[in-house]
């Protein structure tokens, strides 16, 4: 008889937010499957849990998954945790579980803070319909690409983001979604938690000159009815102003503004020159 899988949610800050259960979880496990076995110590040492751990993520995924799996099915029992919040969110421990249901191995939820749902629980954000984008891809065209695939979404956006690709993130979500309402949520349930309600040119200018600290999560709102736009040379040339503010160059602006109104970079040019 095979073993189970616990997909066991941590702490996304504060370690007083780990329940029993998940304790429970931790120290009845024949082992622990952890993101990052570092971070996991951290709240093994609090709990004064002593247990084996593998290590588990994006670039080790596919050879270690399958030696999970096959513990899994000689009867041992495995929790899977990330660095932070709910495994298998923006995660690679997605591919564990599914592994474990191909090969008939339950699979049994603890479960515990998620940084998405709290951000927007603070944020004041419209909730009742939203969509999670997870992290947008560090190289810039596939950034761009998959934006541009939800200029038109209406429902409220949420993005994590690292604190090194903040600013470049910033001003792509600028250039494609316009200036939209923005919560930029950092530090959750530390000590500086924060969560600033703002625009996307306001955020994208103060992170070009501020170095951004912390993990964070990007809340947009979505676009409104019949935005999916009509623009004209001066609403376009509105939108290159905001991002020469966030850091562009007047000729990176305009061009930027020309592909997504639409409108010829030229005439943008021409007033943004006036």
């Amino acid at each position: 008889m095979s073993g189970k899988l616990y997909v066991v949610g941590t702490p996304i800050g504060n370690l007083g937010d780990f329940s029993e259960r998940g304790a429970e979880a931790l120290k009845n496990a024949d082992f622990i499957a952890a993101e990052d076995t570092r971070v996991t110590l951290k709240l093994l040492n609090h709990l004064k849990i002593k247990k084996e751990m593998l290590s588990y993520y994006e670039h080790n995924k596919n050879g270690r998954g399958g030696v999970i799996i096959e513990r899994l099915l000689k009867g041992e029992s495995c929790a899977l945790v990330s660095d932070a919040g709910m495994p298998a969110i923006s995660d690679p421990g997605e591919d564990l579980v599914r592994l474990a249901r191909e090969n008939g191995i339950p699979v049994e939820s603890v479960p515990g803070p998620s940084a998405l749902v709290t951000a927007l629980a603070i944020s004041g954000m419209p909730s009742g319909r939203f969509c999670f984008e997870g992290f947008l891809s560090v190289n810039k065209a596939g950034r761009k690409q998959h934006l541009n695939e939800l200029k038109n979404e209406r429902r409220t956006m949420i993005f994590y983001e690292a604190p090194h690709k903040l600013s470049a993130t910033l001003k792509d979500m600028l250039a494609v979604f316009g200036d939209r309402k923005i919560a930029v949520v950092r530090e959750l349930t530390k000590i500086h938690e924060n969560a600033e309600i703002t625009t996307l040119s306001a955020a994208a200018e103060f992170y070009g000159e501020n170095t951004p600290r912390g993990e964070f999560v990007l809340i947009i709102e979505g676009a409104k009815e019949q935005e999916a736009e009509q623009y004209t040379a001066e609403t376009a040339a509105e939108l290159a102003r905001g991002l020469i503010k966030s850091g562009y160059s007047m000729s990176a602006a305009a061009k930027e503004a020309a592909s997504v109104s639409g409108i010829k970079k030229g005439d943008i040019y021409k007033l943004l020159l006036q």
